[in-house]
């Protein structure tokens, strides 16, 4: 228990699945709690559920006016922001080959994939220099290190939020503000239960939410402090072979 005591902490696509499991071990753990979704009744549900120290606030990650709603509703409930759990995602046209792919279903996986991690991480920089530093996590995937057939936006997307939480960790390091991804694969929730992910895992299942969350919660603790611009996978093993 209160390994996140004073910490507040900022979660996208809290409304459900790994960012609702996410949000209840922080709250459980101490933590001051922002969850954000675009799906506001589901979103509000859960807040109030968690109590005094959780806030929803509506969010389509994808909106730069958003993120500073978010953060600006976010310090005037609990203070400087010292977490941000990059977790909101989608798949996109799956099962869709590359040859197929229309434009704007392209473009709809990268703005809320790709550029709600740039514009997450830009816009609550300056709150956590407010408290002399703080710990971003964004959730990327196995996608995000191995190629996958069929979902070429969803793997161009994970393979960027590698790429620029390295970037992030270098330029922030300066600040104290630390920044890694973290790589689940096949996770028991709403988004992805795949059979073919099950039998290709040398666990020989899929991970549960929690089991992505305890990770998340140590890299936002400060159990974690020399820890930055770096790739912690959850996968059973899966991207071993």
């Amino acid at each position: 228990m209160n390994r996140l005591s004073e910490k507040v902490v900022i979660i996208t696509g809290a409304a459900s699945g790994m960012g609702e499991t996410h949000a209840n071990l922080f709250v459980k753990e101490g933590a001051k709690v922002v969850l954000t979704d675009i799906n506001e009744e589901q979103g509000r549900r859960v807040a109030e559920k968690l109590g005094e120290n959780a806030l929803f606030v509506k969010h389509d990650v994808a909106d730069k006016e958003d993120w500073n709603v978010v953060v600006e509703k976010a310090e005037k409930a609990f203070g400087p922001i010292t977490g941000l759990v990059n977790n909101a995602g989608i798949v996109g046209s799956n099962d869709t080959p590359l040859e197929d792919l229309e434009d704007e279903d392209f473009y709809k996986v990268v703005a809320i994939n790709q550029y709600s991690v740039f514009k997450g991480m830009q816009t609550v920089v300056k709150s956590m220099k407010k408290n002399n530093g703080g710990s971003i996590v964004n959730i990327s995937s196995t996608a995000g290190l191995v190629g996958s057939v069929n979902v070429a936006p969803y793997v161009t997307t994970k393979f960027a939020v590698t790429g620029i939480t390295k970037a992030a960790a270098l330029e922030f390091a300066d600040y104290n503000i630390r920044v890694n991804s973290v790589h689940p694969g096949g996770i028991n929730t709403n988004i992805e239960v795949f059979d073919a992910v099950k039998k290709a895992t040398p666990l020989g299942r899929i991970a549960e939410p929690e089991e992505v969350s305890y990770l998340v919660l140590y890299l936002i603790s400060d159990e974690s402090t020399f820890s930055t611009g770096s790739e912690f996978i959850v996968d059973g093993g899966f991207t071993a072979q």
